[in-house]
């Protein structure tokens, strides 16, 4: 998924943890090879919706979900737009109008870009995995995505430092993630692109939020700090509040 992935766990058995992590790993990528657009044959790079795999059904049906009650701001269909701005960031250089406009006319295709609701699914199931082999005191980062299972001995929950936020948070059998421009932008114009693209406008975000969202699953606060981002801090909340889940924005 084009990231980097770690896993810690607090165990009493060195040999059942190991095994654990190495059952974790792999169904992290499997996931990788259905769900990555780096991965050329992927399940998202040749999607039918009409003959949805298991491993693609649950981010599938949310980011359908989502994609409705965003009213289109958060949707994995617009992958011309995603492709267009991915490329201007590793070039450096602003997409041309023409070259923006384009893409928003693009049909959808039968490819998709998870890149807002994967990584955090990733976490989801590698926690599970572990929970499964009897590692239950886990804590799995996809990125900016971290999912958390039982907290260590003689703790009551996880310490997860949101670094751009500026404060700590105790997680516990929940999942964070963190959206914003901290790490993928683009600078031209004298102005800050985000790696977020909003499909009304066509351009990357430049309203600067940065937001962390605490929910149930990573995979659903993967996609709702992406939302918070898009639609802005105060409706994203509201909507955010809905799934139960805490929005920490700065």
């Amino acid at each position: 998924m084009g990231t980097l992935v770690r896993i810690t766990v607090e165990s009493q058995s060195p040999a059942r943890a190991q095994e654990a992590i190495q059952r974790a790993f792999r169904r992290i990528h499997e996931l990788d090879m259905k769900l990555s657009n780096y991965q050329p044959d992927s399940e998202a790079n040749h999607f039918d919706p009409a003959h949805v795999s298991a491993a693609m059904r649950p981010p599938w049906e949310l980011s359908q979900r989502l994609t409705r009650e965003t009213h289109g701001a958060f949707d994995p269909t617009r992958i011309a737009l995603f492709d267009l701005w991915r490329a201007a960031r590793l070039r450096k250089q602003m997409p041309t109008a023409a070259g923006i406009a384009a893409a928003r006319k693009a049909p959808s295709g039968h490819r998709l870009d998870l890149g807002g609701i994967a990584k955090g699914y990733a976490a989801d199931e590698a926690r599970r995995v572990m929970h499964e082999a009897g590692e239950s005191r886990v804590l799995v980062a996809v990125s900016g995505d971290l999912v958390a299972g039982d907290p260590p001995p003689r703790q009551s929950a996880w310490r997860i430092a949101l670094e751009p936020i500026g404060q700590t948070i105790a997680l516990r059998r929940a999942g964070v993630s963190t959206s914003g421009d901290t790490e993928q932008f683009l600078e031209a114009n004298g102005q800050r692109y985000s790696h977020i693209v909003d499909p009304s406008t066509g351009l990357g975000l430049t309203n600067g939020v940065v937001a962390s969202v605490v929910a149930r699953t990573g995979m659903l606060a993967d996609a709702l700090a992406t939302i918070v981002c898009l639609l802005g801090v105060r409706e994203g909340t509201r909507l955010a509040r809905r799934y139960g889940a805490q929005v920490y924005s700065r």
